[in-house]
């Protein structure tokens, strides 16, 4: 399985060979769907908290007696029917949203949704970004550019979660000149996950022959 590389220019500058084990699986949306969500689940940090009855300020007193009064029964001014009482059932910021899955589905949930991107046509290689000093003009400039290549003439627009630039790794020219671009993100690509893939619409793979090896690495990883 070969892919064409280019170059900042967008020229075709040669070709990669992709690992089948990551860019040729089949589409399991049984297994994406449960990944995805652990994950979006597991980040889920809540805020909302009620305080029930045993926790708002009020007598343990009655406030008045049982009988006698012409007024309804009540044994606390707690109570969650009262101004001022607990609630009912609220929500409370203790609770606990993760979820765990293992090594092996989330490393094959990524490669699953890396092969649907490159079916898709979704996926560009490029050999260097060629950003240079840190300037945002440079960043635009270069999806400018790509978007010149069949196929991926949208990855320039403004609007949109456009653009995950995978880098081999880190590169504080590359990630200060692209960090002003709200519809691009950079990260290294040994921080991939589906999450990622899926919320961008293209994904741009700088070095693809250094950046891929973060990845084979993963396709024999034992689950947990």
């Amino acid at each position: 399985m070969e892919a064409i590389v280019y170059n900042n220019k967008g020229a075709e500058t040669g070709k990669v060979e992709l690992p089948e084990a990551i860019f040729g699986r089949k589409w399991n949306s049984d297994l994406v769907n449960q990944v995805v969500l652990s994950m979006e689940t597991s980040k889920r940090k809540p805020v909302a908290h009620a305080r029930d009855r045993a926790h708002v300020s009020g007598g343990g007193k009655k406030p008045w007696k049982q009988k006698g009064t012409g007024r309804a029964r009540h044994g606390s001014t707690r109570s969650p029917i009262w101004i001022g009482g607990g609630v009912s059932h609220g929500p409370i910021n203790e609770k606990n949203f993760e979820r765990k899955t293992n090594k092996k589905m989330r490393n094959s949930a990524l490669f699953t949704v890396l092969s649907a991107k490159l079916r898709d046509g979704e996926i560009m290689f490029i050999d260097s970004l060629g950003v240079g000093e840190i300037k945002t003009k440079n960043a635009i400039k270069l999806l400018n550019t790509l978007s010149g290549v069949k196929g991926f003439e949208k990855i320039a627009y403004k609007k949109g979660n456009r653009a995950f630039v995978a880098v081999p790794k880190s590169d504080p020219n590359v990630t200060k000149s692209f960090r002003n671009i709200p519809s691009a993100f950079v990260d290294e690509m040994r921080n991939l996950n589906p999450v990622d893939v899926l919320k961008y619409k293209y994904l741009v793979v700088e070095n693809p022959e250094l950046s891929l090896k973060a990845l084979v690495g993963r396709t024999n990883v034992k689950s947990k």
